[in-house]
């Protein structure tokens, strides 16, 4: 038994709005998708390094170091970890706020700045100095500090380097820490002659890694302090020595930044981001092919039964 006409141009009707409605939401939701993806693109990209690099201290052509701090007075030193993608300007307010969403320039930024603790004296003659930086993946800002905690990692990469009053000065990492944000024997500042020893000593104590270079309560320390990934208030802190002597670059190709295009965890090596959004966008239209199948398979069997 045939179906009346009228019945199966509903039908028809119901079928293209279905599919109307259907492709509607796709071409919306691949639309967000792509916003999102280039909106994230945006913020690592504003984060990486290689932004920084024309201001970089003794580094031929592009703009000064001296151009930056013209640009934004707050802007004190510049710290370099040997074999990773920190390289950056470290910037200095009056409080511990100001960047996290401010960048180095001075302008809205959600990857903020790497910033010196407001409490330290800017020529990091203080005992202890910390330096904070969002921990971010694709190895922008801080995302590479808390691959300390890997002990190759902690072995391999020994040295780097802060500029600061016209002069680059060593670093020597000899400690990975993980912890708590809140804990005060870590973050404290200003301390006394007398409490050094105590200091020293609890860093060593709760130390994951560390390495013997005969530190003494007559030497600066560096605190590179970041979010920690394993735990909610965790902090994963790399420790070093600041020195008179400065040390060569033993990574010079790998110091060439890498977190533009990785999406590594930590700042391991991964794929390059466009494959991945590549695949993802990929997904999305195989899923919205079957969901378009699907729906025609059924609008289908139902025009059958309208003609049964």
């Amino acid at each position: 038994m045939t179906a009346p006409a009228s019945a199966r141009r509903t039908i028809a009707v119901v079928n293209s709005a279905v599919n109307l409605v259907v492709l509607t939401i796709i071409v919306v939701l691949l639309a967000f998708a792509g916003f999102a993806l280039w909106d994230s693109h945006q913020v690592f990209q504003a984060a990486d390094r290689s932004h920084y690099a024309v201001y970089e201290p003794a580094k031929a052509g592009g703009k000064s170091f001296q151009e930056l701090q013209a640009l934004n007075p707050e802007v004190m030193a510049w710290l370099t970890v040997y074999g990773t993608n920190i390289s950056y300007p470290v910037t200095q307010a009056a409080d511990n706020s100001t960047y996290l969403n401010t960048d180095a320039e001075g302008r809205y930024s959600l990857a903020g700045a790497l910033f010196l603790d407001y409490r330290n004296r800017g020529d990091f003659s203080d005992f202890n100095s910390i330096i904070y930086g969002h921990h971010m993946d694709k190895a922008v800002m801080f995302g590479q500090v808390g691959s300390f905690r890997e002990p190759a990692m902690f072995d391999e990469h020994r040295y780097g380097d802060l500029y600061f009053d016209g002069t680059n000065h060593g670093i020597e990492f000899f400690a990975f820490i993980h912890a708590d944000a809140y804990d005060d024997a870590v973050y404290n500042l200003h301390l006394r002659d007398a409490d050094r020893r105590a200091y020293l000593d609890n860093l060593l104590a709760q130390a994951t890694h560390t390495r013997d270079i005969g530190v003494t309560t007559t030497d600066r320390l560096v605190l590179l302090s970041t979010c920690s990934a394993t735990s909610t208030n965790g902090r994963d802190i790399l420790v070093g020595r600041i020195t008179g002597q400065t040390y060569p670059d033993p990574f010079p190709a790998e110091s060439a930044g890498n977190g533009k295009w990785l999406t590594g965890v930590d700042g391991r090596p991964g794929w390059p981001a466009i494959t991945w959004w590549l695949a993802g966008g990929g997904l999305l239209v195989v899923a919205a092919l079957v969901l378009l199948l699907t729906l025609r398979k059924k609008t289908c069997r139902q025009a059958k039964r309208g003609t049964s």
